[in-house]
């Protein structure tokens, strides 16, 4: 069985410097607390401890549409801030980093198009770049494991698209439920992703078959991901988690060494973060762009979307 350890009830989460550094005696694997309670509450994130694997598990629990909102992006940015001060400065170890989603049937539906039609209908640019430099700033990081040493693992038990697709490719290791998909329709209402994708997918794939997925506009499966070698497990339906814990378990005595390739492999094909920058200033330029026949079918997607999270 798990165990969950938790803050210190006497410390207030919001009162802490970027999350909860400064808690850091209190964030360590102390004594057990009851099952089912949170190691930390960032709003849109809940955390856990897992002493047995080494293991950081983290949930997206978004409140209302699940995509890269700005309150969300701020968790994820105190999230890591909080594990880079607790885990670097502390005798604690960490093998591996867990980012799964607890919306039924979804992982992330990507950036917050609501949004980016407000800024675009303004003409503000510079919004645009703020919240795309926030994604890959966050993007990057992952990429580079936090510089700590541990393996970073994408658990996706449902549909990871556009934002999402791209926040998933940034993992070491990716574990996928069959069923689920993964797409980038930004190009359906004239844009592409801007947020990494475009980088990781011609490093993983080459670039003329990452320009074939960002053109065509079309969903695939966890099963051909597999077969295109960006999923590295297949779980079957419901059996994600258990999928992940055997992964770790056969590797837990070889974590070091796949941290090593990993790490290897972002030296032998790096991907700095004025890169993304570079192609977020892009992205924007294409966002400014569009047309009001775009923006309408964006609006339909953000609608869409609304009626799901009612659901």
């Amino acid at each position: 069985m798990n165990q969950h350890f938790s803050l210190d009830p006497a410390i207030a989460a919001d009162s802490l410097p970027g999350g909860f550094e400064g808690a850091r005696e209190s964030l360590l694997p102390r004594s057990p607390i009851a099952p089912g309670s949170r190691l930390l509450d960032l709003g849109q994130l809940d955390v856990r401890w897992d002493a047995a694997d080494q293991a950081l598990w983290t949930w997206m629990t978004p409140v209302d549409r699940p995509n890269f909102n700005p309150a969300m992006l701020r968790d994820f940015q105190r999230w890591q801030a909080g594990i880079s001060e607790t885990f670097s400065a502390s005798d604690a170890a960490i093998k591996y980093l867990v980012l799964g989603s607890r919306f039924p049937g979804i992982y992330n539906l990507g950036g917050d198009l609501d949004l980016f039609a407000g800024f675009i209908a303004r003409g503000d640019r510079a919004g645009l770049v703020r919240y795309g430099r926030d994604c890959v700033s966050i993007l990057h990081r992952n990429m580079r494991a936090l510089d700590l040493p541990l393996v970073t693992i994408a658990l996706v038990q449902g549909d990871a698209l556009g934002g999402g697709f791209e926040a998933v490719l940034s993992f070491n290791v990716i574990v996928a439920e069959r069923g689920a998909r993964f797409g980038l329709p930004e190009i359906a209402f004239g844009l592409f992703p801007g947020m990494g994708a475009h980088c990781l997918l011609t490093r993983k794939l080459g670039a003329a078959r990452a320009e074939q997925m960002m053109l065509s506009n079309r969903l695939y499966s966890a099963e051909e991901m597999y077969e295109l070698g960006l999923v590295h497990v297949l779980a079957d339906p419901g059996q994600g988690e258990e999928a992940v814990r055997a992964y770790m378990a056969k590797n837990g005595r070889k974590q070091s060494g796949h941290h090593g390739i990993y790490q290897a492999s972002s030296l032998v094909s790096p991907i700095t973060v004025e890169e993304l920058e570079a192609v977020v200033e892009v992205w924007a330029d294409a966002a400014l762009a569009l047309t009001a026949s775009d923006l309408k079918l964006m609006k339909r997607l953000v609608d869409a979307q609304s009626r799901l999270a009612a659901a």
